[in-house]
């Protein structure tokens, strides 16, 4: 079975009511090494990390962005495969999962700096929720929902994001179930915590919070993003993806993964690959929807180095530190992971699905990267999270940095 991660690398989640099987792995063949993009020599050990990470686990494409000092210094495309008539490069796009997060309370943290939304608002009254199961409900906010403490745990409960099965015999709906029937099926729950007294990551509060913006603003999840938070920084490549793999777009990668699963997508009972029909991208959009390329979420990255789309004070408080924090140390912000070291602060997310991985890093000297894989499960084995303090070795073992800044080079 695949496993759920626990809430520090965050939840990816299993469809509930669908069994994960262990696809028989294609035969090997002949792969071969390509990298496309730009680089300097100084650069490196970065190369040589993803190249190690990458044929150790047989992950066929993967991008790496690194800026430093708001500078784009690394932009690159990296392929391990039988098949070279697609290469991943910078731009490709691929499914960033639970890195979608930032971009939807970036979004929020717009509404509110613009006086259109309040933290503090309730948001079962907002959207129509029932609270006959559970009165608790009424009080949970906006900024409840952003710190994953709005009472909903599913390592107690359950996912109901992964739940379409479960969804569809309850309420007596066909498939595919859409974000209506998830909210009216979760609602008749209790919660399992007094909204705010305890972190637990929760993508479905996450998804409220993209209801939440369509409400106030009367336009689409979509829509409101990219006029509001993508555009106005130069970011013209992401969308929403799907879930079909006949619906991929023309410059997004393909999505590997040794598991496959009963689809959620029509009541046909047909065995898919896990990554292209187990589960229902469409209804993660705004908690694990979006597609982007490397170099446009490094791009991103930027917004929370200097006062512009947000100001001093917005991007302040989206690291400040909640009442919750984890006895480790870190703890989570509005839509980032937050650690505080000696020199600043560290702010990360990563992101995971069959088929994806992928991390986003902040660090307190002015370096972010953007690595983004189509692949997080093989018979190796091996952990996809390692990538983490790879990156942060490879970071370290550069001298000097190059001060050219490839932005410009692609639209940004």
């Amino acid at each position: 079975m695949l496993t759920r991660r626990d809430s520090l690398r965050l939840l990816a989640g299993v469809a509930a009511g669908v069994t994960a099987v262990q696809a028989r792995p294609a035969a090997a063949g002949t792969r071969t090494w390509t990298v496309t993009g730009q680089s300097a020599p100084a650069l490196q050990p970065f190369d040589d990390t993803l190249k190690s990470f990458m044929q150790a686990r047989a992950i066929p494409y993967a991008s790496l962005a690194v800026v430093c000092q708001g500078r784009l210094v690394l932009a690159r495309g990296y392929n391990w495969t039988e098949n070279t008539s697609l290469q991943a490069g910078p731009t490709s796009l691929f499914r960033l999962a639970s890195m979608s997060k930032p971009v939807t309370a970036t979004a929020i943290m717009k509404l509110v700096q613009d006086g259109s939304l309040s933290l503090s608002a309730q948001v079962a009254p907002m959207l129509g929720l029932s609270t006959a199961a559970d009165s608790d409900l009424g009080d949970v906010t906006v900024l409840h929902l952003l710190q994953h403490v709005g009472g909903w745990d599913s390592d107690r409960s359950f996912d109901p994001m992964f739940r379409d099965f479960a969804i569809r015999d309850e309420l007596q709906v066909p498939l595919p179930v859409t974000q209506a029937n998830i909210m009216d099926y979760t609602s008749q729950f209790e919660l399992d915590d007094d909204p705010g007294t305890h972190y637990a990551y929760s993508n479905y509060g996450y998804m409220l919070l993209g209801k939440v913006i369509e409400e106030v603003t009367g336009l689409p999840y979509d829509t409101y993003v990219r006029q509001n938070v993508l555009s106005p920084v130069g970011i013209q490549r992401m969308v929403l993806g799907r879930t079909a793999q006949s619906l991929r777009q023309p410059t997004e990668v393909t999505y590997s993964s040794q598991y496959t699963g009963t689809t959620v997508l029509d009541s046909s009972g047909d065995l898919v690959p896990f990554q292209y029909g187990a589960f229902n991208l469409e209804n993660m959009a705004a908690h694990g929807g979006w597609l982007s390329s490397a170099v446009d979420m490094a791009k991103f990255t930027t917004i929370f180095d200097a006062p512009g789309l947000l100001t001093s004070s917005s991007i302040a408080q989206a690291f400040a530190e909640p009442d919750i924090v984890n006895p480790d140390g870190w703890y989570y912000g509005l839509g980032w992971l937050v650690r505080p070291v000696t020199g600043g602060l560290n702010t990360w997310h990563d992101g995971s699905l069959p088929g994806t991985s992928t991390l986003m890093v902040r660090r307190w000297d002015g370096l972010s990267w953007v690595v983004l894989f189509n692949q997080r499960d093989d018979p190796s084995g091996l952990g996809y999270g390692d990538i983490d303090l790879l990156l942060h070795q490879a970071a370290d073992a550069v001298s000097p940095w190059p001060t050219t800044n490839l932005f410009a080079d692609y639209g940004l």
